[in-house]
């Protein structure tokens, strides 16, 4: 059984300004240099009217991962995800390269007209016997801290443009 992936971005500027922003490729290739990780890259960028599709790969350095992950999976972890939107809804996937993890979910974003939120809602599964629950449990904190940096990244970059 996976585990809950629940997080809330707070923005302080609309959902217009914000979904604008996911609109730019400018701002994925500098959020990805940002707060990616090492080695981290945007691998495609897609944006037709109201849909948009984002291919980027992200990595987990090894010195930040608890033993229980290294052990069974050494070295750094690469995630390879993608985002689609359609508006202000939109889904994610994610996996772990060489690892049996999966990520996906929704977002769905609403706001008033001067601030919004983005609520994720997904799950975490990783398909090890024993020790699947506690890596679950690493990898959903790790994505709720990266998901806290992109929101800062945001609302840093729509104040900036």
């Amino acid at each position: 059984m996976a585990t809950p992936l629940a997080y809330t971005a707070h923005y302080a500027h609309p959902a217009d300004a914000v979904r604008a922003a996911l609109a730019d490729e400018q701002y994925w290739k500098v959020r990805i240099g940002e707060v990616g990780g090492p080695g981290a890259r945007l691998d495609s960028f897609a944006s037709d009217g109201d849909r948009l599709r984002v291919e980027m790969v992200q990595t987990i350095p090894a010195s930040e991962l608890p033993a229980a992950i290294t052990s069974v999976r050494p070295g750094d972890l690469i995630i390879p995800r993608t985002e689609t939107y359609e508006g202000l809804s939109g889904i994610f996937e994610a996996h772990v390269q060489d690892a049996p993890a999966k990520v996906r979910g929704t977002v769905t974003m609403t706001g008033a007209a001067a601030s919004s939120q983005a609520v994720v809602d997904g799950s975490v599964e990783v398909s090890v016997p024993l020790f699947g629950k506690k890596i679950e449990a690493v990898v959903a904190e790790k994505l709720l801290e990266l998901l806290a940096a992109e929101t800062e990244f945001t609302n840093s970059w729509i104040a900036k443009h």
